[in-house]
């Protein structure tokens, strides 16, 4: 009745007490959304709030690009958690992917900061998991950077568990690149199912074969009828191989890959007719999550996009890609848990760039380009804010090779072809640049990108009553709890973990795992509603351990 045992994107689908919406109209019609424009001297955006307070367009305005995809339409599909979703712009997505809230109103506070700075507050109450968010979209002065500033809450007395990712649309065709830091050598599909070398796919993945690709290039009927790669006949102002991950246009089927291990912080996208990208920078050590997400560039991807958007005056339904950034996990679904009365708060940044091409080098001041061809070293420094009088020092085998000035601004990249003697690597240059006061703007040394096998897809855990081991039985349940398992559950694991001990032990001996275990089956009973049972459990916790805080604490607050 209550849709508890639906699966949505690899965990749980129920969205009790929210109504979920199965239709969608099928005449489209004029409808008046409330906008916020947010505008300072580089960017532009407009949030709506009615739809999750979501970013709708991203705008530079030193060139007029839309680097986030402007849709001219809102047309939403059965897509979300609870249903409607809309593609296009930037949608926030928490605690679960494609929120209930993606196509709900949110609450809105402007608020004006002392130097000028302007942040559009959106928040939203869960009421599944009775969780609170909030996310503000800033722009400052003399910027060129769009800051998202997250503070989310569990307002419950129990552990919660939740994920975060930014979902960025960007408009895409034949010559569209998104790239990952140079540490990538692999990325995996959702849950690891499956995984892939990178930049170049050597196998299978998603059922295409790659590898083959490489070798013998694309099979007739494989060859896309829109945004043909060059290799195919179709003309783009850049050269690509055909099992090449990172050109939207050689991905014909509907594809996930997420990066595995990187320890930058910086990844985007660049649309090599037009010159112009965008950059996304974020701690890594608490947003590791870097995806790409495209429905393909063949007739099923042409066909959403169709469902998502109406033809342009040329006729054209805009394919689009997502690159989407996640805070507290690094996959899809993959949750991080959140304790009673705690919030986490982060920052995330996007800035547009020009002219450099795929950045191998990004902070929040500045990205980098380095391509070494031959004798020629191609060179690109883009910045999110002025920098007049900049010095730029390129250096080979640690000495000084050239050095150069610049007046740094947004929407006014450096680029340069610099002749290079045959002998010097890419690995034997160090770029520095800085402003005119002396400081580090930023500074890149290429390192090798590392050889690492595509690790083994992980296998699913076996049912309780084969598992001997009261650690893994309650380390299993633990896991399927945390990532919300539509079709496992974890009480069942957690309740095997008193027969395991019996079997090893002696019946009066309590081990800390069986304790455990039942302070999580109460938790989990509680979140359910099902108070009596919970209270049950938790008493039991306590005289097992007369010390366990968080039981205590629970039974507390549960007290008449």
């Amino acid at each position: 009745m209550f849709i508890e045992n639906r699966a949505y994107q690899g965990s749980s689908g129920k969205v009790y007490p929210l109504p979920f919406i199965d239709c969608i109209a099928e005449q489209r019609q004029p409808v008046e959304w409330d906008a916020i424009y947010l505008e300072k001297a580089f960017l532009s955006v407009m949030i709506l709030p009615q739809i999750g307070g979501r970013i709708h367009p991203g705008t530079d305005k030193t060139n007029g690009y839309d680097f986030f995809y402007r849709h001219d339409v809102i047309k939403p599909a059965l897509v979300g958690l609870a249903g409607p979703w809309a593609s296009g712009g930037v949608e926030f997505n928490w605690p679960q992917h494609h929120r209930p809230a993606t196509f709900m109103p949110v609450d809105v506070e402007i608020e004006h900061h002392h130097d000028g700075s302007i942040t559009v507050w959106c928040g939203d109450h869960d009421p599944m998991a009775r969780m609170k968010g909030m996310h503000g979209v800033c722009l400052h002065p003399d910027r060129a950077y769009i800051e998202l500033t997250v503070r989310v809450y569990n307002r419950t007395q129990i552990a919660q568990s939740f994920l975060w990712w930014a979902n960025v649309a960007t408009r895409v065709h034949e010559a569209y690149q998104s790239f990952f830091p140079p540490d990538v050598s692999c990325v995996a599909d959702h849950a690891r199912r499956s995984m892939s070398t990178y930049p170049l796919c050597d196998d299978r993945y998603y059922g295409v074969d790659y590898g083959g690709r490489a070798k013998r290039g694309l099979p007739a009927d494989e060859v896309p009828k829109q945004f043909i790669p060059p290799h195919c006949g179709g003309s783009a102002p850049v050269q690509y191989a055909p099992n090449g991950l990172s050109f939207y246009a050689i991905i014909p089927v509907p594809t996930s890959y997420i990066c595995v291990g990187s320890q930058a912080d910086f990844f985007g996208g660049y649309d090599h007719r037009a010159r112009v990208g965008f950059i996304h920078i974020a701690d890594h050590h608490i947003s590791p999550g870097k995806k790409q997400w495209t429905c393909g560039n063949h007739e099923f991807g042409y066909a959403w996009d169709r469902s998502l958007t109406d033809a342009d005056k040329h006729g054209e339904c805009a394919s689009y890609i997502e690159l989407m950034t996640g805070v507290y996990t690094d996959n899809q679904p993959d949750f991080s848990y959140q304790m009673p009365g705690e919030t986490k708060a982060w920052s995330q940044y996007w800035y547009p760039i020009q002219k450099i091409g795929p950045a191998q080098h990004a902070n929040l001041d500045a990205a980098i380009s380095l391509r070494v061809e031959g004798e020629i070293m191609n060179m690109g420094v883009s910045v999110s804010r002025p920098y007049p009088g900049a010095t730029i020092c390129v250096y080979a085998w640690e000495e000084l090779f050239q050095i150069f000035v610049a007046n740094l601004a947004p929407g006014a990249p450096w680029v340069s072809e610099i002749p290079i003697p045959e002998c010097v690597l890419e690995t034997d240059i160090i770029v520095d640049v800085s402003a005119a006061d002396g400081s580090t703007i930023i500074s890149y040394h290429p390192q090798p990108r590392p050889k690492i096998a595509a690790p083994k897809p992980p296998t699913e855990p076996p049912p309780p009553a084969e598992i001997a081991s009261s650690d893994e039985l309650y380390l299993t349940g633990l896991h399927l709890q945390q990532y919300r398992h539509a079709a496992r559950d974890p009480m069942l694991y957690w309740r095997a973990t008193s027969l395991s001990t019996m079997l090893l032990f002696h019946e009066d001996i309590q081990t800390v795992q069986e304790t455990n275990a039942l302070f999580l089956e109460a938790q989990a009973l509680l979140g359910l509603g099902r108070k009596a049972e919970g209270k049950k459990r938790l008493y039991a916790v306590l005289v097992r351990d007369p010390s366990h805080a968080q039981a205590e604490d629970l039974l507390q607050y549960l007290a008449p």
